[in-house]
């Protein structure tokens, strides 16, 4: 018997808390729970396995950015959490209506418990009931696990492997590729067609249910479970992790093509280790990216970047002539053969495919130069890493410049990333002082943006309009801080000779 989020909001040990859904109430009767947990860290939710209710107190959420707080609902969303149920009091007198609204957009049940009620009592009385519900997913999930490893002993296909498992959970199964390319598929067999006949008139959509599909230690497909909402979901999850061991065997065995991923990974942490060129051109070979091919690298920043490893792959397999990829943590690293014919113009549609993904709104990435091979394809990945320090301490520097988007360009920062490789901090700080002093003094003593203005000026080309744009001013405001700018600074920089030692001087202010 599956236990619900209303069963368990029912129970005495809850229900003292004076529990109120906030978000996605009209999911709260079927969603099924598989274990309770507890924790105020924000970061939690790559820790968790999907299907919990996590319990929570106020008092970290009340301290976050909205930003943060929205964040955290997302990634427990995406990590399959069940329902969310924060306590409310004197830290976080009510759940802040960003969090409620991202909660409602995800499906995810969010609770307020409106009195205080000791989280440990709650997950002894009701973990325990969880305790003998999982014993039996997985016995049943040890059952199907078993069951495939025999179809794959008698040479089964990956549909045949699959629509074992289909058949025990009662759900669709599908293996992807990473790049989305359905490797097989399977669908509960007809005997059991009287179960499905029986679920109600008007069902409710299926559940999705994504496990990573490792081979040899590195991710190589995604196993798709879409469970009917009134199946055991719970159960779906069990056998599907249960079954990773017996995919990937049969992945080694039909689809032997995977030395090219593995020697793509490889690849990369080796390019990120900064190896010899022999070894790159060897591993270079292995990955199918000819070693004398004009490339980049690519890193992505994201706390999702094993998730959005898929549609990098994609984008790649389309706008690049070879490539490989590799996640370690947050970061997702990458390098892509461009071709000979216009690797200029690839580069570009890299960063415009890359602007385009749907999860880049809460991510960061950097494009390295173009390089003529794999050999240099380390400076490629090293420049790109440095490109997104650099941005980051330019945007806290210039706040009103209107940020740099979630895709940067190394070559836009090829003054401050020579800057930072050749002058020591000393150098840096000296210059800036004398090119900017009146004016930073100017700022300091005026709480003035001046030289904000001044930066975004001479990165506009001194096209004053498009630089008044950029700030959201009026044009005769800009004018005027000009004005001021001039005379602080000893003239318009165009009449004497300074725009240079000026611009330059501008763009490194951030960096001291």
């Amino acid at each position: 018997m599956t236990i619900r989020l209303q069963q368990v909001l029912d129970h005495p040990t809850l229900s003292v808390a004076d529990p109120v859904i906030r978000a996605a109430a009209g999911t709260a009767a079927r969603t099924q729970l598989r274990w309770i947990h507890s924790s105020e860290i924000l970061d939690i939710a790559p820790l968790l396995d999907g299907g919990e209710l996590l319990l929570t107190g106020g008092e970290a959420l009340a301290h976050a950015s909205e930003e943060r707080q929205v964040m955290y609902i997302r990634q427990l969303a995406e990590r399959g959490v069940a329902a969310l149920a924060i306590e409310t009091g004197i830290a976080l007198p009510s759940l802040p209506s960003a969090m409620v609204s991202a909660a409602e957009a995800s499906g995810l049940p969010l609770i307020e418990l409106r009195k205080v009620v000791p989280f440990v009592g709650v997950m002894q009385a009701i973990n325990s009931t969880l305790v003998s519900e999982s014993v039996s997913q997985l016995r049943r999930a040890d059952e199907a696990s078993h069951a495939m490893a025999v179809e794959l002993a008698h040479g089964g296909s990956l549909d045949r492997i699959l629509a074992v498992l289909a058949g025990i959970i009662n759900a669709e199964v599908t293996l992807t590729s990473l790049t989305g390319a359905t490797l097989a598929s399977a669908t509960p067999g007809t005997a059991d067609d009287d179960i499905a006949a029986s679920a109600p008139a008007n069902q409710e959509p299926a559940r999705l249910i994504q496990i990573d599909v490792p081979v040899r230690g590195i991710l190589a497909a995604q196993l798709m479970l879409r469970v009917p909402a009134h199946e055991d979901e719970n159960l779906a999850r069990t056998a599907g992790k249960r079954s990773i061991d017996i995919l990937a065997l049969a992945m080694l065995q039909r689809m032997s093509p995977g030395l090219r991923e593995v020697a793509g990974a490889a690849l990369i942490r080796a390019i990120d280790s900064g190896s010899q060129p022999w070894r790159l051109q060897q591993l270079a070979s292995a990955a199918g990216i000819p070693a004398s091919e004009p490339l980049i690298a690519v890193v992505v920043r994201s706390d999702t970047s094993q998730q959005l490893r898929t549609s990098v792959e994609q984008l790649l397999a389309r706008a690049a002539h070879s490539h490989a990829t590799y996640v370690d943590n947050a970061e997702l690293l990458a390098v892509a053969g461009l071709g000979g014919d216009a690797p200029d113009e690839n580069r570009q549609s890299i960063m415009a495919g890359l602007l385009e993904l749907p999860a880049m709104a809460r991510t960061l990435a950097a494009v390295g130069p173009l390089v003529a091979g794999i050999s240099d394809a380390p400076w490629s990945l090293s420049e790109a890493k440095l490109t997104l320090e650099l941005a980051a301490s330019r945007e806290q520097f210039r706040s009103d410049a209107g940020g740099h988007g979630p895709v940067i360009d190394a070559e836009a920062f090829a003054v401050e990333r020579l800057a930072v490789q050749s002058l020591d901090p000393y150098q840096r700080r000296n210059f800036v002082r004398q090119q900017l002093g009146v004016l930073l003094d100017h700022d300091a003593h005026r709480n003035s943006r001046l030289l904000d203005t001044l930066a975004t000026w001479l990165d506009c080309g001194c096209n004053t309009a498009q630089a008044a744009r950029e700030l959201h001013l009026e044009r005769q405001s800009m004018h005027q801080r000009l004005r001021r700018i001039f005379e602080l600074c000893g003239g318009d920089p165009r009449e004497t000779g300074r725009l240079a030692a000026l611009h330059l001087a501008a763009r490194l202010a951030g960096l001291v």
